[in-house]
């Protein structure tokens, strides 16, 4: 009986969380699974021929079918024009031409489909998904390519040997070569490439100084307030509300104030810590490694230890005055409270401070993407600013999900840490002790 209701109950639970678990599954883990899924292929939307996850060998119909004609005409135009062995290698390559597609008009499939799509574009109409792609299988890409690769050559050859008037020929035979489409998976490239190279952790450990260094100094900040906020005095609202401005401020705007607060010529925080000997110099702020991390730093804590101060002062209003009250009536300092009352009864709050706060600073982009774009020499980029360029800059989208997927993994052990050494006591609420 006993045993029938606990499994009932268990079973009740489960069913109880099922939708917030298919919540996290699509929202959280779905996206993460689909960056891991594209970093195992070589995806690049600046090359129109890896746009796309592709299997097997193929051809872009509807780029060949533009190209090919184009390039028959302009050899014969050109060989019409041509001295006689500039015309011999013409015609040869026109023949090697032909042969390529001779190759392909090989299986009639092709041939009806290359009709259909240059039907389809004589009539100014958009190609549909299903005639886009011919799939070829390896042996005819083999071959395929070899043709394509030898004319491409060829006629850059002899552009280079000014055989040519223009450069007509060498485009049309490289748009011909990048009609080519062929199985784009890597497997683990990336992160092997990424892995073993100096810049993923050259920009990780930027981001573990900046986060470091800023959570610490934003923990010890925040409390000061907190242990004064949390104070009674005449104007303590109007305090709050100030010390909350910063936060309140956009991130993007103030990133943009400091900026030009920091700039080397006219900014008025970079004279103040170049009178006070902070710096030797005004420019060097934003022009070296060290002071260019100064400032993202400097900035990242004025822009969010109010957000620190604001949680740390709610768990300081959870504690029972009485315990205050008691230390004093048997002889504690105002340290020995601190110290024996305030830190230990904030010991879950200050949890939950760092966890945040670690885990948006180890992800910061936008303050460090405005104030320095990660410069100089990538001396601030963070690994978000990394995956960003990779992704949207360069436009590869293989090897930036790979950096998505690792960003991932970071903020999953950074939170597994603090959960395992820190935060016990948070999820069982004392059950065990």
């Amino acid at each position: 009986m006993w045993r029938t209701w606990t499994q009932s109950e268990k079973r009740m639970g489960l069913i109880l969380i099922l939708p917030t678990l298919i919540t996290i599954l699509v929202i959280a883990i779905w996206p993460v699974l689909r960056s891991f899924w594209i970093s195992l292929y070589d995806v690049e939307l600046n090359n129109p021929a890896k746009t796309e996850i592709h299997h097997s060998y193929g051809i872009d119909m509807e780029k060949f079918v533009n190209i090919f004609p184009l390039l028959t005409k302009n050899l014969d135009e050109s060989s019409a024009k041509a001295d006689p062995q500039t015309k011999q290698q013409l015609e040869e390559i026109k023949r090697k031409a032909e042969q390529l597609k001779a190759v392909l008009d090989g299986n009639p499939q092709f041939s009806r489909q290359y009709k259909q799509v240059d039907d389809i574009l004589f009539d100014g109409q958009s190609v549909p998904d299903d005639l886009k792609i011919f799939k070829l299988d390896k042996a005819q890409a083999d071959k395929v390519t070899g043709e394509m690769k030898a004319i491409r050559q060829q006629l850059a050859e002899m552009t280079e040997a000014h055989q040519l008037t223009d450069n007509t020929l060498a485009g049309l035979s490289n748009g011909l070569t990048e009609s080519l489409i062929q199985p784009n998976f890597v497997g683990l490239k990336y992160y092997e490439k990424l892995l073993t190279g100096g810049r993923l952790w050259a920009s990780l450990t930027n981001t573990m100084i900046f986060t470091v260094v800023s959570v610490g100094l934003e923990l010890v900040l925040g409390l000061m307030i907190a242990l004064v906020v949390n104070r009674s005095f005449r104007g303590r609202g109007l305090v709050r509300a100030a010390v909350l401005i910063p936060w309140a401020i956009p991130t993007v705007i103030s990133a943009l104030m400091w900026k030009f607060m920091f700039d080397g010529q006219n900014g008025i925080m970079a004279k103040f810590f170049a009178q006070i000997g902070l710096v030797s110099d005004m420019g060097l702020l934003l022009t070296t490694k060290w002071g260019s991390m100064f400032a993202v730093i400097f900035a990242d804590v004025w822009k969010t230890t109010p957000f620190m101060s604001l949680l740390l002062l709610a768990g300081l209003q959870m504690i029972p005055e009485s315990l205050y009250e008691a230390a004093a009536v048997d002889g504690a300092s105002k340290v020995q409270q601190f110290f024996r009352i305030t830190l230990p009864q904030l010991k879950s709050t200050i949890l939950v401070s760092l966890l945040f706060r670690t885990l948006d600073a180890f992800r910061v982009f936008d303050l460090v993407y405005v104030l320095t774009g990660g410069g100089p020499a990538n001396s601030t980029e963070t690994i978000s600013i990394y995956a960003y360029k990779t992704m949207f800059a360069q436009m590869d989208f293989g090897q930036g999900s790979a950096l998505s997927v690792i960003v991932f993994i970071c903020v999953a052990i950074i939170s597994m840490i603090f959960v395992k050494l820190l935060g016990s006591d948070l999820i069982s609420d004392g059950q065990g002790k």
